[in-house]
Protein backbone atom coordinates (compact mmCIF):
# COMPACT_ATOMS: atom_id res chain seq x y z
CA UNK A 1 0.00 0.00 0.00
CA UNK A 2 1.73 3.20 -0.72
CA UNK A 3 1.99 5.97 1.57
CA UNK A 4 0.88 9.13 1.12
CA UNK A 5 3.60 11.39 1.69
CA UNK A 6 3.52 14.67 4.42
CA UNK A 7 6.00 16.94 4.01
CA UNK A 8 5.41 18.03 7.73
CA UNK A 9 7.41 14.42 9.47
CA UNK A 10 10.75 16.08 7.64
CA UNK A 11 10.27 19.16 9.02
CA UNK A 12 8.14 21.36 6.73
CA UNK A 13 6.37 24.37 8.05
CA UNK A 14 2.72 23.54 7.00
CA UNK A 15 1.04 26.29 9.07
CA UNK A 16 1.16 29.82 8.00
CA UNK A 17 -0.91 31.76 10.92
CA UNK A 18 1.39 35.10 11.74
CA UNK A 19 4.03 33.75 9.75
CA UNK A 20 5.64 34.96 6.43
CA UNK A 21 4.45 32.29 3.48
CA UNK A 22 5.28 32.71 0.05
CA UNK A 23 2.85 34.46 -1.59
CA UNK A 24 3.18 37.10 1.07
CA UNK A 25 6.47 37.49 0.31
CA UNK A 26 6.21 37.96 -3.40
CA UNK A 27 3.01 40.23 -2.75
CA UNK A 28 1.08 37.32 -5.04
CA UNK A 29 -1.96 38.69 -3.97
CA UNK A 30 -1.35 42.15 -5.90
CA UNK A 31 0.19 40.59 -9.10
CA UNK A 32 -2.39 38.05 -9.82
CA UNK A 33 -5.04 40.46 -9.09
CA UNK A 34 -3.22 42.41 -11.50
CA UNK A 35 -4.64 41.34 -14.69
CA UNK A 36 -8.65 43.21 -15.46
CA UNK A 37 -9.89 42.09 -19.20
CA UNK A 38 -11.97 44.73 -20.71
CA UNK A 39 -13.52 42.39 -23.15
CA UNK A 40 -15.02 38.89 -22.98
CA UNK A 41 -12.32 37.35 -25.43
CA UNK A 42 -10.26 34.62 -24.70
CA UNK A 43 -6.75 35.70 -25.57
CA UNK A 44 -6.79 38.83 -23.93
CA UNK A 45 -5.34 37.38 -20.87
CA UNK A 46 -2.86 36.35 -22.79
CA UNK A 47 -2.02 39.83 -24.12
CA UNK A 48 -1.66 41.41 -20.71
CA UNK A 49 0.12 38.57 -19.01
CA UNK A 50 2.61 38.57 -22.07
CA UNK A 51 3.21 42.24 -21.43
CA UNK A 52 3.19 42.66 -17.77
CA UNK A 53 5.71 39.69 -17.21
CA UNK A 54 7.86 41.44 -19.75
CA UNK A 55 7.43 44.50 -17.64
CA UNK A 56 8.98 42.69 -14.50
CA UNK A 57 11.59 41.65 -16.67
CA UNK A 58 12.26 45.57 -18.04
CA UNK A 59 12.38 46.29 -14.28
CA UNK A 60 15.44 44.21 -13.63
CA UNK A 61 17.14 44.79 -16.93
CA UNK A 62 17.36 48.17 -15.42
CA UNK A 63 18.44 47.38 -12.02
CA UNK A 64 20.98 45.82 -13.76
CA UNK A 65 21.95 47.84 -16.33
CA UNK A 66 22.18 51.36 -13.44
CA UNK A 67 24.55 49.03 -11.12
CA UNK A 68 26.83 48.17 -14.17
CA UNK A 69 27.04 52.35 -14.92
CA UNK A 70 27.49 52.69 -11.29
CA UNK A 71 30.76 49.78 -11.18
CA UNK A 72 32.00 51.13 -14.41
CA UNK A 73 32.00 54.57 -13.37
CA UNK A 74 33.90 53.24 -10.06
CA UNK A 75 36.65 51.74 -12.30
CA UNK A 76 34.86 48.23 -11.03
CA UNK A 77 34.31 46.61 -14.53
CA UNK A 78 34.35 42.87 -13.30
CA UNK A 79 31.08 42.89 -11.17
CA UNK A 80 29.98 44.55 -13.97
CA UNK A 81 30.54 41.82 -16.43
CA UNK A 82 28.06 39.92 -14.46
CA UNK A 83 25.28 41.92 -14.79
CA UNK A 84 25.17 42.81 -18.36
CA UNK A 85 25.33 39.46 -18.94
CA UNK A 86 22.25 39.15 -16.54
CA UNK A 87 21.01 41.66 -19.06
CA UNK A 88 21.38 40.05 -22.41
CA UNK A 89 19.83 37.08 -20.32
CA UNK A 90 16.71 38.89 -19.46
CA UNK A 91 16.53 39.70 -22.81
CA UNK A 92 16.36 35.98 -24.07
CA UNK A 93 13.33 35.83 -21.63
CA UNK A 94 11.73 38.46 -23.37
CA UNK A 95 12.39 36.84 -26.85
CA UNK A 96 10.86 34.29 -25.27
CA UNK A 97 7.56 36.00 -24.59
CA UNK A 98 7.14 36.76 -27.94
CA UNK A 99 6.85 33.13 -29.03
CA UNK A 100 3.93 32.98 -26.10
CA UNK A 101 2.14 36.02 -27.89
CA UNK A 102 2.58 34.13 -31.69
CA UNK A 103 -0.06 31.66 -30.71
CA UNK A 104 -2.55 34.43 -31.22
CA UNK A 105 -4.18 34.26 -34.52
CA UNK A 106 -5.08 38.01 -36.03
CA UNK A 107 -8.96 36.77 -35.75
CA UNK A 108 -8.53 36.24 -32.08
CA UNK A 109 -6.41 39.73 -31.43
CA UNK A 110 -9.21 41.50 -33.38
CA UNK A 111 -11.86 40.53 -30.67
CA UNK A 112 -10.44 42.55 -28.10
CA UNK A 113 -7.99 44.94 -29.63
CA UNK A 114 -10.71 47.80 -30.01
CA UNK A 115 -10.41 47.46 -26.19
CA UNK A 116 -6.87 49.11 -25.73
CA UNK A 117 -7.62 52.06 -26.82
CA UNK A 118 -4.79 54.06 -27.98
CA UNK A 119 -2.65 52.16 -25.33
CA UNK A 120 0.34 50.25 -27.11
CA UNK A 121 4.14 48.95 -26.11
CA UNK A 122 5.75 52.33 -27.91
CA UNK A 123 4.32 54.23 -24.71
CA UNK A 124 6.19 51.67 -22.26
CA UNK A 125 8.46 53.87 -20.08
CA UNK A 126 10.63 51.40 -18.76
CA UNK A 127 11.52 50.39 -22.28
CA UNK A 128 12.40 53.92 -22.96
CA UNK A 129 14.39 53.43 -19.99
CA UNK A 130 16.19 51.19 -21.11
CA UNK A 131 17.46 52.70 -24.38
CA UNK A 132 18.17 55.89 -22.40
CA UNK A 133 20.20 54.02 -19.95
CA UNK A 134 21.94 52.09 -23.39
CA UNK A 135 22.50 55.76 -25.45
CA UNK A 136 20.07 55.75 -27.42
CA UNK A 137 18.74 59.68 -26.30
CA UNK A 138 15.94 60.00 -28.57
CA UNK A 139 14.84 63.19 -27.00
CA UNK A 140 11.09 63.19 -29.27
CA UNK A 141 10.47 60.32 -27.15
CA UNK A 142 10.02 62.20 -23.99
CA UNK A 143 7.07 63.03 -25.57
CA UNK A 144 4.33 59.82 -24.96
CA UNK A 145 5.38 60.09 -21.15
CA UNK A 146 4.98 64.49 -20.90
CA UNK A 147 1.46 63.75 -19.04
CA UNK A 148 3.13 61.77 -16.49
CA UNK A 149 5.46 64.34 -14.06
CA UNK A 150 7.11 61.53 -12.31
CA UNK A 151 7.84 59.24 -14.85
CA UNK A 152 9.23 62.90 -17.24
CA UNK A 153 11.18 63.81 -14.17
CA UNK A 154 12.73 60.04 -14.56
CA UNK A 155 13.99 59.66 -17.67
CA UNK A 156 15.30 63.38 -17.50
CA UNK A 157 17.46 62.06 -14.70
CA UNK A 158 18.84 59.54 -16.82
CA UNK A 159 19.40 62.19 -19.42
CA UNK A 160 21.16 64.31 -16.86
CA UNK A 161 23.79 61.41 -16.90
CA UNK A 162 26.16 59.70 -18.39
CA UNK A 163 24.97 56.49 -20.39
CA UNK A 164 26.57 52.51 -20.40
CA UNK A 165 28.06 53.42 -23.55
CA UNK A 166 29.50 57.08 -22.32
CA UNK A 167 30.74 55.44 -19.03
CA UNK A 168 32.46 52.25 -20.87
CA UNK A 169 34.15 55.18 -22.93
CA UNK A 170 35.41 57.27 -20.00
CA UNK A 171 36.39 53.80 -18.78
CA UNK A 172 39.02 54.05 -21.68
CA UNK A 173 39.83 57.39 -22.01
CA UNK A 174 40.48 56.46 -17.73
CA UNK A 175 42.83 53.92 -19.36
CA UNK A 176 45.24 56.11 -21.70
CA UNK A 177 42.93 55.51 -24.93
CA UNK A 178 42.73 58.94 -27.41
CA UNK A 179 38.58 58.76 -27.70
CA UNK A 180 38.46 62.80 -28.99
CA UNK A 181 35.36 64.81 -28.32
CA UNK A 182 33.54 61.99 -25.91
CA UNK A 183 36.08 62.83 -23.01
CA UNK A 184 34.90 65.95 -22.80
CA UNK A 185 31.29 65.76 -23.31
CA UNK A 186 29.12 67.54 -21.11
CA UNK A 187 25.62 67.49 -22.74
CA UNK A 188 24.60 64.13 -21.77
CA UNK A 189 21.16 64.81 -22.84
CA UNK A 190 21.77 64.49 -26.76
CA UNK A 191 22.58 61.17 -28.44
CA UNK A 192 26.23 61.15 -28.87
CA UNK A 193 27.79 60.85 -32.65
CA UNK A 194 30.04 58.62 -33.89
CA UNK A 195 33.98 58.80 -33.36
CA UNK A 196 36.78 57.77 -35.23
CA UNK A 197 39.20 57.92 -32.25
CA UNK A 198 36.65 55.77 -30.49
CA UNK A 199 36.58 53.43 -33.03
CA UNK A 200 40.39 53.13 -33.24
CA UNK A 201 40.63 53.07 -29.28
CA UNK A 202 38.41 49.55 -29.63
CA UNK A 203 40.39 48.26 -32.27
CA UNK A 204 44.09 48.89 -30.56
CA UNK A 205 41.86 46.58 -27.53
CA UNK A 206 40.69 44.07 -30.33
CA UNK A 207 44.35 43.54 -31.51
CA UNK A 208 45.73 42.92 -28.27
CA UNK A 209 42.95 40.89 -25.96
CA UNK A 210 45.99 39.87 -23.81
CA UNK A 211 46.99 43.40 -22.72
CA UNK A 212 43.74 44.81 -22.54
CA UNK A 213 41.42 42.01 -21.03
CA UNK A 214 39.03 43.51 -19.35
CA UNK A 215 38.50 46.35 -21.44
CA UNK A 216 38.29 43.64 -24.12
CA UNK A 217 35.59 41.47 -21.90
CA UNK A 218 33.81 44.88 -21.35
CA UNK A 219 33.71 45.39 -25.23
CA UNK A 220 32.00 42.03 -25.93
CA UNK A 221 29.81 42.03 -23.15
CA UNK A 222 28.22 45.09 -24.26
CA UNK A 223 27.91 43.62 -28.05
CA UNK A 224 25.84 40.60 -26.16
CA UNK A 225 23.30 43.02 -24.72
CA UNK A 226 22.87 44.67 -28.14
CA UNK A 227 23.08 41.13 -30.15
CA UNK A 228 19.96 39.80 -28.04
CA UNK A 229 18.42 43.68 -27.63
CA UNK A 230 18.40 43.35 -31.75
CA UNK A 231 16.76 39.96 -31.70
CA UNK A 232 14.07 41.16 -29.30
CA UNK A 233 13.43 44.24 -31.79
CA UNK A 234 13.40 41.52 -34.57
CA UNK A 235 11.10 39.07 -32.69
CA UNK A 236 8.95 42.24 -32.24
CA UNK A 237 8.14 43.14 -35.62
CA UNK A 238 7.79 39.66 -36.72
CA UNK A 239 5.30 39.17 -33.84
CA UNK A 240 3.42 42.33 -34.86
CA UNK A 241 3.34 41.52 -38.42
CA UNK A 242 1.75 37.99 -38.19
CA UNK A 243 -0.88 39.33 -36.16
CA UNK A 244 -2.10 42.78 -37.74
CA UNK A 245 0.38 42.31 -41.14
CA UNK A 246 0.99 45.92 -42.01
CA UNK A 247 -2.28 47.75 -40.42
CA UNK A 248 -1.72 51.03 -37.95
CA UNK A 249 -0.44 50.21 -34.34
CA UNK A 250 -3.02 50.82 -31.64
CA UNK A 251 -0.80 53.96 -30.34
CA UNK A 252 -1.03 55.60 -33.26
CA UNK A 253 2.24 54.38 -35.08
CA UNK A 254 3.10 52.81 -38.67
CA UNK A 255 3.32 49.30 -36.28
CA UNK A 256 5.38 47.04 -38.83
CA UNK A 257 6.86 50.31 -40.14
CA UNK A 258 7.38 52.18 -37.22
CA UNK A 259 9.41 48.68 -35.95
CA UNK A 260 11.47 48.25 -39.06
CA UNK A 261 12.75 51.82 -38.35
CA UNK A 262 13.60 50.66 -34.95
CA UNK A 263 16.03 47.63 -36.39
CA UNK A 264 17.98 50.28 -37.39
CA UNK A 265 18.88 52.12 -34.47
CA UNK A 266 22.45 50.69 -32.77
CA UNK A 267 23.54 51.49 -29.75
CA UNK A 268 27.34 50.88 -29.85
CA UNK A 269 28.32 51.60 -33.11
CA UNK A 270 31.72 51.53 -33.09
CA UNK A 271 31.67 48.11 -31.47
CA UNK A 272 29.95 47.32 -34.88
CA UNK A 273 32.45 48.63 -36.60
CA UNK A 274 35.45 47.58 -35.04
CA UNK A 275 34.88 43.86 -36.69
CA UNK A 276 35.23 45.52 -40.24
CA UNK A 277 38.63 47.08 -39.56
CA UNK A 278 40.30 44.18 -37.62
Amino acid sequence: MTMTYDPSKEGAQMSFKDRMSYGDYLSLDKILDAQAPLSQAHDELLFIIQHQASELWMKLAIHEIRSAITCIRNDQPQPAFKMLTRVARIFEQLNNAWDVLRTMTPSEYTEFRNSLGQSSGFQSYQYRMIEFLAGNRNIAMLQPHAHREDISALLEGILAAPSLYDEALLLLARNGFDIGADATRTDWREKRTENEQVLDAWKQIYQAPEKYWQLYELAEKLVDFEDYFRRWRFNHVTTVERIIGLKRGTGGTGGVSYLRKMLEVVLFPELWKVRTEL
